[in-house]
């Protein structure tokens, strides 16, 4: 049988215990087989003729025995003679895991996403356009295959609503972040202008699975799942033996049961490559046969398989989200699934729609921060830019979770942004599943979306911190996280541009006057944005700023006191991406207003008592933190 060979330490020995019978032991045994999948599975499915690896019962074990086997899936199995001509090797016939030997089973098995094409089937409501939007019907990216949307779910941080499918139906190769997705999908009905349902905002293809969310504008939504009549309330994690029910756009209500659990699947997606995804595996429910035979089929990918009660009907909880099944002509019929509670984490996303009330009172910059003596305003903009700033409601302030910002109309950009940091409640938030959007109050043609930034060394640089805003309660910090990433906080920079800027001193500003200055109450205001130059270097059609400003104010001993910094980098040879090094300069205010036409409160000039060359050739740079002049 094709499969790697054993180490020494997964060989059975005369001392190893069988694989138990009893429910306790085995439950033990199914959660070190977990782990030993997790840390193990990768490397078994370096064999180009391994498939999946998974926990199951053997097949040939009856009923009655329910024997636990690490279960090998393979394009093909062959003798000890094809072993080397297929570049493969022999799986052992057991592994020994915590001191308990596991007997190992080989299948002929290969697996494929769930998107073919496929004909017209009885259920044409499935693949119409429908207002509202539910789960079980055809979705899509404008440009590439058609699904199922699986649920109806909410950004977890400011509540958006989303629809749940997988990454290779809303977003696949050719497709990116921002683009149009349609329902149904293209597939079904080509008129996407009539069909458009939201841009496609998040995805994740990789071992947390095979997932994607797409905005719901201007269409109303329920998330009851289409023929099940029930709304996801939990999420729930699938074991062996489960029973299941899905809703797709092709086979419609079909039922399964779990059979392998914990497995890694190696699958080639088109335009992709090979790709590891973390699921499992679900064969035909005996009691509840489809009239074709078919689990799932291709369209149906995208559907949210349901636990099952005991009379068969569909409960609240989430068992998994399905991405794929067996390939044409393989006899054995099964589909696949990802883990909800993983898609769930790496898209950040939720069943709950967050609180209305507590999202409206988390506000922007707060210039009464340091305290009400201490007041620092926003920047004015200069009559000669004044006319530039793009206007939200008729104010050019622009608020988001702890900063604000004025956008630049004619260069795409901030004008200057202002955001407060609570050194004493921040909090250590992953930025995983948050991906770049552009925000959906401004029009898109005065915001740079990923068009600059797409195959090329420019990275998308927070101008606020994103370490910075991650403070308040949990929910605060979590919509701060979600914000920092809207493009109008992004500005180019190169992809060294921490790393150049002596050992990251740029980046490290705020961590420096924490370490260095007894803060009253661990609370600062940064103010920081571009520097605009008339010969910016224009590329991709964008001019591309050189320089970028930053200034901290904060109160030492009830003294308001103010830094400004300014980093310097060459663009000049932007298409060859051979650039200079950053170097970063410690400023006055007064210079600052010069070179941004900002105007800063009166409070924060005075707070600023730097004095400086004119000139920045008769400065000496910041080459580490220690060089800054704090008092």
């Amino acid at each position: 049988m094709p499969g790697p060979t054993a180490t020494p330490t997964d060989t059975a020995t005369p001392t190893d215990r069988p694989a138990p019978a009893y429910p306790a032991e085995r439950e033990q045994l199914i959660a070190s087989l977990r782990q030993f999948v997790r840390t193990r599975g990768p490397d078994y499915l370096q064999d180009p003729n391994i498939s999946s690896i998974g926990v199951g019962y053997r097949t040939n074990s009856g009923p009655e025995a329910r024997e636990i086997a690490l279960q090998f899936t393979v394009d093909k199995k062959v003798g000890p003679e094809e072993l080397e001509a297929l570049g493969t090797t022999a799986v052992p016939e057991s592994v020994t895991v915590d001191g308990v030997e596991v007997p190992t089973q080989v299948i002929e098995r290969t697996f494929a996403p769930d998107f073919r094409v496929v004909a017209e089937t009885e259920s044409p409501v499935r693949k119409r356009r429908l207002d509202p939007v539910v789960p079980g019907v055809s979705v899509g990216n404008a440009h590439g295959p058609t699904g199922t949307i699986g649920l109806l779910v909410f950004d977890r941080a400011d509540g958006t609503p989303y629809v749940l499918s997988n990454w290779h139906v809303l977003h696949g190769a050719e497709g990116a972040l921002g683009d149009r997705t349609v329902q149904p999908g293209a597939r079904d009905d080509n008129r996407v202008a009539q069909n458009l349902l939201g841009p496609l905002v998040r995805s994740h293809l990789g071992m947390a699975g095979d997932c994607a969310v797409a905005a719901v504008k201007d269409r109303r939504f329920d998330p009851t799942i289409l023929e099940l009549g029930v709304a996801p309330t939990a999420l729930g994690e699938p074991q062996l033996g489960d029973k299941v029910v899905k809703s797709g756009r092709t086979t419609g209500v079909t039922h399964g049961v779990v059979r392998r659990v914990d497995t890694i699947a190696k699958i080639d997606y088109e335009g992709a490559g090979e790709q590891l995804i973390g699921c499992f595996e679900i064969a035909l429910d005996p009691g509840h046969l489809p009239a074709d035979g078919e689990v799932s089929s291709g369209g149906d990918s995208g559907s949210a398989w349901m636990f099952t009660g005991a009379d068969g009907t569909a409960t609240t909880v989430v068992a998994g989200l399905h991405f794929g099944g067996e390939t044409a002509g393989n006899p054995d019929e099964h589909a696949l699934a990802c883990l909800p509670a993983s898609v769930f984490e790496k898209l950040g996303i939720s069943l709950d729609r967050p609180d209305a009330e507590a999202l409206e009172a988390v506000g922007g910059y707060n210039p009464d921060f340091l305290g009400a003596e201490l007041r620092i305003g926003t920047p004015e903009l200069h009559e000669k830019i004044k006319h530039d700033a793009f206007r939200l409601d008729g104010s050019e302030v622009i608020p988001y979770t702890h900063f604000s910002l004025a956008q630049s109309e004619s260069r795409r950009f901030a004008l200057w942004v202002a955001w407060n940091v609570d050194g004493g409640t921040l909090k250590n938030l992953a930025r995983s599943g948050i991906d770049f959007r552009t925000d959906p109050r401004l029009p898109g043609d005065v915001q740079v979306g990923n068009e600059l930034y797409r195959n090329n060394r420019l990275d998308r640089g927070h101008i606020a911190r994103r370490a910075d805003l991650l403070w308040g309660s949990a929910a605060e910090a979590e919509r701060a996280n979600v914000d920092s990433f809207f493009y109008t906080n992004i500005t180019p920079q190169m992809d060294d541009f921490n790393q150049s800027s002596q050992a990251g001193v740029w980046g490290r500003l705020e961590d420096a006057l924490f370490a260095e200055v007894e803060v009253d109450d661990l609370r600062i205001s940064v103010f920081g944005g571009p520097v605009y130059q008339d010969d910016d270097r224009i590329y991709r059609g964008i001019r591309i700023p050189r320089e970028f400003w930053k200034v901290i104010a904060f109160a030492d001993q009830g003294v308001l006191r103010a830094k400004a910094f300014l980093l310097t980098q060459n663009l000049d040879q932007l298409e060859a991406l051979d650039l200079d090094e950053f170097r970063v300069f410690q400023i006055n205010l007064g210079e600052l207003e010069e070179r941004t036409k900002l105007r800063f409160p009166v409070a924060l000039r005075k707070a600023d008592t730097l004095a400086v060359p004119e000139a920045l050739t008769d400065r000496r740079p910041l080459d580490t933190p220690a060089d800054i002049q704090w008092r």
